[in-house]
């Protein structure tokens, strides 16, 4: 079974040798011409520094042929020696900090990695291609109670690049690495210390980084990162200036907004995979901003190619947000009853909201992780790839100005999110009304992502449009949220109903979710009055 280890750590690389093998800056300690350590006992926060030995690791890095993983900046290992052999994947979370899952040694892959993977991976064969072998002299940094604060470790590493034919390279290198729970603070009195003494913050994010780097050789893997970026095919090429250098244009803004939500597809396959809060949700979105651009700018990227690849993203939108849908309403009926006093809640409120949310989740999690392990899911993600290795591109909007082009997709998304508005307003409160606001809701949120993707292009006028659409969407998804509520309360009522249990509460909770509504949709004309200034949308265009 997989385990997983929260690593935060910094990495540093040793100061330059003097002619007589010592160490050119002063403070750091020389022992057998291997540069050693400062006396980190005299850092802030720690006591004392005891020495632990050195052991010997051996670790092979496991990739596809075309670095898939190292594109990512992810690494699959199974090392022997030291206290933690087994298979170890690394999993970036923020720069020094990378969640490591470990499994038992095995001669294989486990599965269970495996599929953490499988967004990045597909199909591709995992294969060895670095060897680390792995001295590692090991201190611990103790506090007042004699507990361990950090591991620090000067580590001499030899790596091979593995293949027809194995390359080799060598260095030293000082690792600092926090224990569980730790003060991050302590890093950083370590870090002043260690800079004093000469050493530097390393220039690879992580030996198996290095080692590629190093051993680097001529028909060598490049990370499949690279190739997928929009830098090759016929059509991207032509988007291209004269010497190799990329104009500012239309298309490169769209395409580097639709690369962005492909990388976050991606990137939280894995977190919606280990089930890590808010996962779901922004895979999510990643999915509809995507399908939104395809739609807010198809005189740039044609429609033809991109309308079935959106309806695609919608169909994985739909699949995991069964599960999402029904947490985010359960957590707005919990906070609903929390609010009431006690002498308000007749009969077993609590438990037959946990039995009825539980209903509706079962098997939801077990299905979206179906979902992405299915071969549509993943013949999407090819898709993607190859959308944005050749994008098919409309040419005169794709080589025009952002500042000409991106505006007027913004300003037609507008114009459909004020009809939508207008239309709402003017109907009798009601489910018409609601259906309506809906309706509106799903523009507004098409306006604000169009506004984002245009972000580095259109500088502050863009984010001041994005704030006011961002108003509208929130008025608005918390009238859609009450409608759904409402539904569900109803629902709730007549279960405790026929059960034999009052259905006080859930009456009451549901005439508070009208007023909720009622109260939203009379703030809605004041945030739409703000969000329809025409100033606002005469900055987008200069």
């Amino acid at each position: 079974m997989a385990e997983t280890k929260r690593e935060i750590e910094r990495k540093y690389e040793l100061p330059s040798r003097s002619r007589d093998g010592g160490v050119a800056s002063g403070g750091a300690v020389v022992s057998g011409g291997v540069a050693g350590l400062p006396d980190l006992a005299r850092a802030k926060g720690v006591d004392a520094v005891r020495a632990d030995g050195v052991v010997e690791l051996d670790a092979v890095y496991y990739d596809t042929a075309d670095l898939r993983l190292a594109a990512g900046s992810l690494t699959l290992r199974r090392r022997t020696g030291g206290d933690d052999a087994g298979w170890h994947l690394k999993l970036p979370v923020s720069p020094g900090v990378r969640d490591e899952i470990r499994a038992p040694l095995a001669d294989t892959v486990p599965e269970e990695l495996t599929a953490l993977l499988r967004s990045r991976i597909r199909d591709a064969r995992l294969i060895p291609v670095v060897r680390l072998r792995t001295s590692r002299d090991i201190s611990r940094l103790l506090g007042g109670d004699g507990a361990p604060l950090a591991e620090v470790s000067v580590d001499t590493v030899r790596a091979q690049r593995l293949g027809d034919t194995v390359v080799a390279t060598s260095w030293t290198e000082v690792e600092v690495e926090l224990t569980d729970d730790a003060d991050p603070a302590l890093l950083d009195a370590v870090d002043k210390k260690l800079r004093k003494a000469g050493l530097r913050p390393a220039s690879a994010a992580s030996k198996l980084s290095r080692a590629l780097t190093e051993t680097a050789r001529e028909g060598a893997g490049k990370p499949v990162g690279k190739g997928v970026k929009g830098t090759k095919g016929t059509q991207a090429k032509r988007a291209k200036g004269k010497g190799g250098k990329a104009p500012v244009t239309a298309a490169e803004h769209v395409l580097a907004y639709l690369r962005a939500q492909a990388d976050a597809i991606v990137a939280q396959d894995p977190a919606v995979r280990r089930d890590l809060p808010d996962s779901v949700h922004q895979l999510r979105v990643a999915t509809r901003r995507m399908r939104s651009a395809f739609r807010t700018y198809g005189k740039v990227v044609d429609r033809s190619v991109t309308d079935p690849i959106g309806e695609e993203l919608k169909w994985l939108a739909a699949e995991l947000g069964i599960d999402r849908d029904q947490e985010v309403l359960n957590e707005r009926l919990l906070s609903r009853i929390a609010e009431l006093p006690g002498t308000l809640l007749l009969g077993p409120v609590r438990a037959r909201l946990r039995i009825w949310n539980a209903g509706r989740r079962a098997g939801s999690r077990s299905q979206a992780v179906a979902v992405l392990d299915s071969e549509r899911y993943l013949a999407l993600l090819d898709s993607l790839d190859a959308l944005l290795a050749d994008p098919p591109l409309l040419r005169p909007a794709a080589a025009n100005r952002p500042g000409k082009v991106l505006p007027a997709a913004i300003l037609k998304d507008y114009g459909r999110l004020a009809g939508r508005v207008e239309q709402a307003l003017e109907l009798p409160p009601g489910e018409e009304r609601d259906i309506a606001l809906h309706n509106a809701r799903k523009a507004a949120k098409r306006a604000r992502y169009a506004a984002e993707a245009a972000l580095p292009a259109l500088g502050r006028p863009a984010q001041r449009f994005v704030k006011r659409m961002k108003a509208v969407q929130t008025v608005l998804g918390d009238h859609q949220d009450s409608v759904v509520a409402r539904d569900a309360l109803r629902d709730l009522g007549i279960r405790a109903h026929a059960a034999g249990e009052s259905a006080f509460t859930w009456g009451l909770l549901h005439g508070h979710e009208e007023a909720q509504a009622a109260g939203r949709e009379r703030e809605l004309p004041q945030v739409w009055e703000r969000a329809s200034a025409p100033g606002l949308r005469a900055d987008l265009t200069g």
